[in-house]
């Protein structure tokens, strides 16, 4: 049993079923979240018998960094490696205010969003709740090592993967992420990002409403049927009427949906003004992201002109808009880029490890 992918409840029903009381498991969350401690003899506070037990039944393993890359920008960019010998990245993004970390929640992805180069690979599986929580614990631990001279400030689940597909190993993640006795973030400073899995969606609402993305990228139909091929089961409507039912209870929420910038495709003034009617008078926020390229792609990046008068389409009709700066582009960490070098396998095989591993405190 990896205690990684236990939230603090099922932690508390871990030691129950050893016939300890519910105090263990908080004393072990701090060693392991707030001490960093993975070595149950090191948890001086628990009994030579308990530790001893530990050891037999349990594990408190992250996934090992099979490489890490940084960008020119301060971006960095983690290789996780995990068991079976598949690996996720993990990119951390360092600001005046505040530092990000994007973690990923599947092996790939199935979606097959045209313009995702995570996508275009396709999909191996799901990550657990430990391959998921191990993320954030490593990355905390490095950049605490000073390999990013920032702290971690934010989580978002928008690496590789849905989140909404993962939904049971994802929710516990989140609980950690929430918990004062794990992460200790709050609610507004984690993100879950999604295409729009409008079932899971209701369900994150009712059991761990935290910040949401939505991954939209087309005001019509048609147009996003092309894009992001689930719109075809989900449609716009339905998915913006989820969205409110989100945010419905907490008036200060905002839905933040993200639009890539394709040029040609979907940054016309007439895609402009749909999105606007769209959102207008809503609780949205709109993130324009110019595209970051890849080879298989197709698409080409939207030029800064464009993306301003569409900006100001969305200002004019007063909606929060803005565009997203472009990091770690020269690691393939930007958005959309994740698995941009990992080789193509079938379903079912596992996605290589392609970068080489760097020693400790070093980069690229």
């Amino acid at each position: 049993m990896n205690l990684f992918g236990l939230s603090p409840a099922a932690l508390r029903e871990f030691f129950a079923g050893l016939g300890e009381q519910p105090f263990r498991a908080t004393q072990v969350l701090k060693w392991v979240y707030h001490r960093g401690v993975l070595d149950f003899e090191a948890m001086t506070d628990l009994s030579r018998a308990l530790r001893a037990r530990l050891q037999e039944t349990a594990r408190v393993e992250p996934p090992p960094v099979a490489g890490r890359q940084q960008s020119v920008d301060g971006t960095w960019k983690w290789l996780m490696g995990l068991d079976d010998g598949n690996c996720v990245e993990t990119v951390y993004i360092p600001d005046e205010e505040r530092g990000t970390l994007c973690i990923s929640s599947q092996v790939g992805c199935a979606l097959g969003c045209s313009f995702c180069s995570t996508g275009y690979r396709g999909f191996n599986r799901d990550l657990t709740t430990a391959e998921i929580v191990g993320q954030v614990w490593q990355a905390r631990r490095e950049l605490a090592a000073g390999g990013a001279g920032r702290p971690l400030t934010n989580v978002v689940l928008m690496g590789m993967g849905e989140p909404l597909l993962n939904l049971d190993q994802v929710l516990p993640a989140l609980q950690l992420l929430l918990d004062d006795l794990a992460f200790g973030l709050g609610r507004r400073r984690v993100t879950l990002s999604t295409a729009g899995v409008v079932p899971a969606l209701e369900r994150l609402r009712v059991e761990c409403p935290v910040s949401l993305a939505v991954s939209l990228h087309a005001p019509n139909d048609p147009l996003r049927d092309q894009l992001v091929p689930i719109n075809r089961k989900y449609p716009i409507r339905e998915l913006l009427e989820a969205c409110w039912r989100y945010v419905a209870e907490a008036p200060k929420s905002v839905v933040t949906f993200e639009y890539v910038m394709l040029a040609g495709v979907n940054d016309s003034l007439e895609h402009a003004r749909q999105l606007a009617a769209l959102l207008r008078d809503r609780p949205a926020k709109v993130n324009l992201i110019p595209f970051n390229p890849f080879p298989e792609s197709g698409y080409a990046r939207s030029a800064v002109a464009v993306v301003d008068r569409f900006r100001e389409v969305l200002l004019e009709a007063g909606l929060m808009t803005i565009t997203r700066r472009t990091r770690g582009e020269d690691i393939d960490a930007a958005c959309g880029q994740l698995v941009g070098r990992v080789l193509a396998r079938p379903r079912r095989a596992r996605l290589s490890c392609p970068y080489p591993v760097y020693a400790e405190g070093g980069g690229q």
